[in-house]
């Protein structure tokens, strides 16, 4: 990796300084209580050189990563950096601030707004701008603004269309899965040193504060759509279903400065997520590149983006929007011809390799995303996760395979003496293929969980990904140490309270356990008392359907409730006899139903095993 790349390019360490203003000292944040939520001192041993446990090419993106503080980006645009995975974006407007994107959590929102206001002003923010669906994009929100101030009219908040709706599906839909396959992705149970956690690949970390969301005032449906915010025109072009569902850009033509949201950045990105997620249209999303690179490129002097540092010149600008708009489109078409050969999805991400040009490029470098799972996630949205061969139509589940493959190959002792020789012979991935077999088939094998230990380890150690690598430590920390527990209720994230009603009886569907209710059905009538809405929810074939209540409906029983209370019980954070006994609901007509129904949800465990049965 050293003599591939062109480690003596330091422009890109001049560029994450540019503009610096100020910083905390010391770079820790905490919460009204005194619990740590941020602490970049952590990263101080990213010093010098790469130790053996940290691919050089990742260590050097950590050590970017590092660059904390408010800079200026241009005339009239601020960015606080290093306060949290995403940049916060600072816009000086006629009368206050226009904020993009208040970063993940509440108190590092907070802290940021505070360092801006002691060297800007103190100005009142007037907008806000959610560049796209994903947490660290609006998670801090109420740390800068309030309830009553946008309610009130005197905060606007911006986003795209579908915003509200995407980002309740990753947060609550599935995020009990995606969270504790998040902690995977980003080592939050790691130790934070040269032999862990060193970056995520897209920022230094995640913050481990409160989240927040408003609902947006202004939404934002089509590219060419105009708005003035606080006497700063703004011109936006819409960007769905490209690195989030919901995204969008906009050009500043009076700075003659170009936000591209997370659409680029200082390396790959994800078009298939670690922790899960909807596939990612490699071509769409290279399209918009290019649209925003023939429509604002020549007229733009500096570009931000939501994570990591700008790019100042038109000339820097457009180099940098071709090299991503290339990069895309080179793993979508190279994906499909190879598969029209009929090359299957594993083979063909081994076949890939990007192109001169493109290949030692910082920018193109797999930090975050990786070209493997990038290519694997082209063939997914096309053809699906089947490779076609019909000995892989129907394969046996992880346990009964790896008891079939164990006794296949004469025991556990003999699989793992054979293995122990490729572990010498480092071939890494080969043991963590066959040892994951006797680990399925005798999970209480320790020598077997010590030796996938060490494979995934040394697999980590010489990732250039960050998510690959913390997948890897995480697992074998979680095989030599067991799951680490982390039982936080769904429910204590404020992303809930922004879910309309029918997103909440969505996600009690999703509780429903099927089996169980099948054969049962029944109609209950749910009253809001505080927002007069009313829905008519039934049971039948094992499945919840809610609409809108008609006046003829006819129910067995209905719930009076207002819609905190249905929100604890749709999320499972209080039991319905607990509700009804606080007087927070009450039940007319036969009470059974309604018992039954809430009888028949299930609860969701936070940590559930993922190297191990």
């Amino acid at each position: 990796m050293l003599d591939q790349l062109p480690f003596d390019d330091r422009r890109a360490f001049d560029d994450a300084h540019r503009g610096f203003i100020a910083t905390l000292d010391p770079m820790v944040i905490t919460d009204d209580t005194g619990r740590v939520v941020w602490d970049l001192e952590r990263f101080t041993f990213l010093q010098g050189d790469a130790p053996a446990t940290v691919n050089p090419s990742l260590w050097r993106m950590s050590q970017l990563h590092t660059a904390h503080g408010l800079f200026q980006v241009a005339d009239r645009i601020f960015q606080v950096r290093g306060f949290d995975i995403s940049n916060m974006t600072v816009i000086e407007g006629d009368t206050g601030y226009v904020i993009v994107d208040p970063l993940t959590s509440v108190e590092c929102a907070r802290a940021a707004m505070n360092l801006v206001r002691e060297h800007l002003g103190d100005k009142p923010i007037r907008v806000i701008i959610y560049t796209h669906s994903h947490a660290d994009h609006f998670g801090g929100v109420k740390g800068i603004v309030s309830d009553d101030e946008v309610a009130g009219g005197a905060v606007r908040i911006v986003a795209p269309l579908g915003f509200l709706e995407h980002a309740v599906s990753e947060n609550v839909y599935a995020g009990n899965a995606m969270t504790r396959r998040a902690q995977y992705m980003y080592g939050q149970n790691l130790p934070v040193d040269a032999a862990g956690v060193i970056s995520t690949g897209l920022g230094i970390a995640l913050s481990k504060g409160q989240m927040s969301l408003l609902e947006p005032t202004d939404v934002i449906s089509g590219t060419s759509q105009e708005l003035v915010l606080d006497g700063v025109r703004f011109e936006f072009q819409y960007t769905p279903d490209s690195e989030a569902p919901a995204e969008m850009h906009f050009y500043l033509p009076d700075m003659r400065a170009l936000c591209m949201a997370e659409n680029v950045s200082h390396h790959m990105h994800n078009l298939y997520t670690p922790r899960g997620a909807q596939i990612r249209d490699a071509v769409g999303w290279s399209r918009y590149i290019d649209e925003a690179l023939r429509r604002y490129g020549p007229v733009t002097d500096v570009m931000f983006i939501c994570h990591q540092w700008p790019v100042w010149g038109r000339r820097s600008v457009c180099e940098f929007l071709a090299e991503q708009r290339d990069l895309y489109r080179y793993i979508h078409d190279e994906t499909l011809r190879l598969a029209a050969h009929g090359y299957t999805m594993v083979e063909i991400a081994e076949m890939v390799e990007l192109p001169e040009g493109l290949a030692t490029s910082w920018i193109a470098r797999g930090y975050y995303g990786s070209l493997n799972h990038n290519v694997k996630a082209v063939y997914q949205k096309y053809l699906g996760f089947f490779d076609g061969n019909p000995a892989h139509l129907h394969p046996h589940p992880p346990v009964e395979a790896g008891r079939r493959y164990v006794e296949f190959m004469g025991g556990a002792d003999a699989v793992l003496s054979k293995a122990r020789k490729s572990f010498d012979d480092g071939d890494y991935r080969w043991v963590a293929e066959v040892v994951n077999h006797v680990v399925f088939a005798e999970p209480n094998n320790q020598a077997a969980r010590e030796l996938q230990a060490d494979a995934l380890e040394q697999l980590g150690y010489q990732s250039e990904s960050a998510p690959w690598r913390n997948f890897y430590l995480t697992g074998a920390q979680d095989l030599r140490e067991g799951a680490h527990s982390d039982e936080a209720a769904l429910g204590a994230s404020e992303v809930i309270a922004a879910m309309t009603v029918d997103m909440l009886f969505d996600y009690l569907a999703i509780r429903l356990n099927g089996p169980k209710a099948g054969g049962q059905s029944f109609v209950m009538q749910v009253q809001l008392t505080d927002t007069g809405e009313s829905r008519r929810v039934e049971l039948v074939h094992g499945v919840v359907n809610c609409a809108p209540a008609q006046p003829d409906d006819h129910a067995d029983t209905t719930l009076h409730l207002p819609k905190a209370a249905l929100t604890g019980l749709a999320l499972g954070a209080v039991p319905l006899a607990d509700a009804v006994a606080a007087g927070q609901v009450e039940i007319a007509g036969d009470e059974e139903p309604a018992y039954r129904l809430f009888g028949l949800l299930d609860t969701f465990a936070r940590t559930f095993n993922i190297v191990v049965p």
